[in-house]
């Protein structure tokens, strides 16, 4: 729903801004993402390149961090621009690339690859959350913020999975019409004092963790497009 993507998004985050501003906040803390940068063909994606996102999603983001930078006289703002993120969660996500991969590694010993070439910038959640908290409690100088602590091709990451499950699993190579390609490069967080925690094994071994205790299930809520709809129907 085009027209609700940019009203939550744009509006609603402009909603929170003149509250923020009302109540006197010190900081605001914006979660954009990795992908308004679009297909980048360079290696090092840094804060200051052009953005040219090719999804509505990635456009209302776009707008919305030069909306919210128009209110930094009220308050500091940091605008965080994470990779794909993974890693368990009570409310899992298996819409995302590394959870959805190990999940079908787990589940089915078969792992859907559709292209493969394609890198995608990955964090875990635990330093997405870190990153945030840090910025929250300590001195951080205003700004953007990319979030990534490694950049992977699907292919590499399915076979990495294949690997850390330890058991025969299959890897399928089906076409894909998804153009998304991009990196990101994180020093600059890093150079703002935030250290990165975990890595793609973690996150995997994470999984494999929580499913084999039985706490990860194919349930409807896991699917971010479906809890939405299920959400909107009350």
């Amino acid at each position: 729903n085009v027209k609700l993507t940019w009203e939550y998004s744009c509006l609603g985050t402009m909603k929170l801004c003149e509250l923020a501003k009302k109540i006197k906040i010190k900081k605001f803390i914006f979660a954009s993402s990795g992908s308004v940068y679009g297909i980048k063909k360079e290696r090092q994606v840094t804060e200051n390149l052009d953005l040219k996102p090719i999804s509505d999603y990635n456009k209302t983001k776009m707008i919305t961090e030069k909306m919210l930078l128009s209110y930094g006289k009220f308050f500091k703002i940091y605008i965080i621009r994470p990779g794909t993120v993974y890693g368990y969660s009570p409310r899992m996500r298996l819409d995302l690339t590394l959870n959805i991969l190990t999940f079908s590694a787990l589940k089915k010993g078969i792992i859907k690859v559709f292209g493969g070439k394609q890198i995608r910038p990955m964090i875990h959640i635990d330093d997405i959350t870190g990153i945030y908290l840090y910025i929250l409690f300590n001195k951080v100088k205003s700004g953007i913020y990319n979030a990534s602590n490694t950049n992977i091709s699907i292919y590499k990451l399915a076979l990495l999975i294949k690997k850390v499950i330890g058991k025969n699993i299959e890897i399928k190579i089906q076409r894909s019409n998804d153009p998304r390609s991009y990196r990101l490069n994180s020093d600059k967080i890093v150079k703002a004092g935030y250290d990165f925690k975990k890595n793609i094994i973690d996150g995997i071994n994470d999984i494999k963790y929580f499913y084999e205790k039985g706490l990860i299930k194919n349930d409807e809520k896991n699917y971010s497009i479906s809890w939405i709809k299920k959400y909107d129907e009350k």
